[in-house]
């Protein structure tokens, strides 16, 4: 452990983790995952040497990278093996569990339903944790009326929904990031918290808190069900669980490559580059690479389409950006030499602008570039046409929505409350 961290005394300990304070930061906590596997509220319990490791690995990776999206969460940093520090939360007593195929104890409490009934949208459902009554399902109604105070927040109405939305979010996130491996997420279970008044995603995600399939497949499952279905647990039945949780945190490496595609904007003049730079700023913002060149297409077509062929010939996922604005034939040039999306993105300015527009607009049969008029939203179209290949992108793009819808539903809250 480092040498900066000072544990305090501890504030609960659970079946699988401690949580302490930190005794030079009263806003943050010491979570440490314990060698121990548990099944049916502890019914079942057994030492696992070497777990707490991979829980922290695990836990750890899946956190960075729903941060890397944009999903508020309370990590902050790992500092051992098995521990990492978090934001102090005041936790809400709520599983929320996301579901994507019909299998487990769903199908036990809803008879008819036939295991593999896929959930589109995603199924969610809330249970309140209370091991000793065994963590009953509630309705949102019950929830509701439970009136549940977390650090003087009263879960209500908005809050729900915000949970909820963030729940659905960020198991697509996941689920995104898995099938790009040919692993399927099933289902998932999330826990949140309330710190400085704003909801987090809080607690552990590791193995014991999905359903992982590989290629679809339930007989090759990964996760903790795997020790649920045990008839007799032996040292060797043990050692399997510990390998499958192992094989979870060394595949979750390869959720987070460098990015596979890009943006290359070319403009018709360098008079061009500030419009230029806002679009490879908003790029940025959505984790796309993107390149800057300047070539003009009436001036210099061969050149022109000499670069486009050099991009081209490295096989990388590019969306061109033409930035062109007095008689676009950039956009159109591109757009006829390329079979990949080419987007115009006109300068616009002056008293001329409402007739050069249309060099973009108009275009000769054969032709299919877009127009968009803000940088912002010719980066935003980049970004929707790469993330059909890059889960990362397609990651931060669904995490930007949902944090864009919160602050809506605050903003709703606060105009009415005024």
């Amino acid at each position: 452990m480092s040498t900066d961290i000072k544990k305090g005394e501890k504030i609960i300990e659970g079946k699988t983790k401690i949580v302490y304070k930190l005794a030079n930061d009263a806003n943050q906590v010491l979570l440490v995952s314990k060698d121990r596997i548990t099944a049916g509220d502890g019914v079942r319990a057994h030492d696992l040497q070497g777990k707490a490791a991979i829980s922290t690995a695990t836990t750890v990776q899946v956190f960075e990278l729903l941060h890397t999206a944009g999903i508020k969460t309370h990590f902050k940093r790992k500092v051992s093996e098995t521990s990492f520090i978090c934001d102090f939360c005041h936790m809400i007593p709520i599983e929320w569990v996301t579901r994507r195929v019909a299998t487990g104890s769903f199908l036990r409490r809803n008879p008819g339903v036939n295991e593999g009934y896929r959930f589109c949208p995603p199924k969610q459902e809330t249970f309140f944790k209370d091991d000793e009554n065994h963590d009953p399902q509630w309705s949102t109604e019950q929830l509701l009326e439970a009136k549940l105070n977390c650090g003087g927040t009263i879960i209500g109405q908005i809050e729900f929904d915000i949970i909820s939305r963030m729940s659905v979010t960020v198991f697509e996130i996941l689920e995104k990031a898995w099938s790009s491996l040919d692993c399927s997420l099933i289902d998932m279970k999330l826990e949140f918290g309330i710190t400085n008044g704003e909801i987090v995603l809080a607690d552990i995600i590791d193995s014991d808190s999905w359903r992982l399939w590989p290629s679809g497949d339930k007989r090759l499952m990964k996760d903790k069900q795997v020790y649920r279905n045990l008839k007799e647990v032996t040292p060797d039945a043990l050692e399997t669980v510990k390998r499958n949780f192992q094989w979870v945190a060394d595949k979750l490496e390869l959720l987070m490559p460098k990015p596979t595609a890009r943006a290359v904007v070319i403009m018709g003049s360098p008079s061009d580059l500030s419009h230029c730079k806002k679009i490879e700023a908003a790029c940025q913002q959505y984790g796309v690479p993107c390149e800057l060149r300047v070539s003009s297409a009436h001036k210099g077509t061969n050149e022109t389409i000499n670069i486009l062929q050099q991009y081209e010939g490295e096989g990388i996922p590019t969306v061109f950006i033409a930035v062109a604005g007095c008689s676009n034939g950039l956009g159109p040039v591109l757009s006829g030499n390329s079979t990949g999306p080419v987007i115009n993105c006109p300068p616009l300015a002056g008293e001329w602008a409402t007739a050069d527009i249309w060099s973009s607009l108009r275009l000769p049969s054969g032709l299919g570039c877009s127009t968009v008029i803000s940088p912002d939203g010719a980066a935003l179209a980049t970004a929707q046409i790469l993330a059909l290949r890059d889960h990362m992108i397609w990651a931060t793009l669904r995490a930007k929505q949902l944090n864009t819808w919160i602050a809506l539903k605050q903003a709703d809250r606060q105009v009415k409350d005024s």
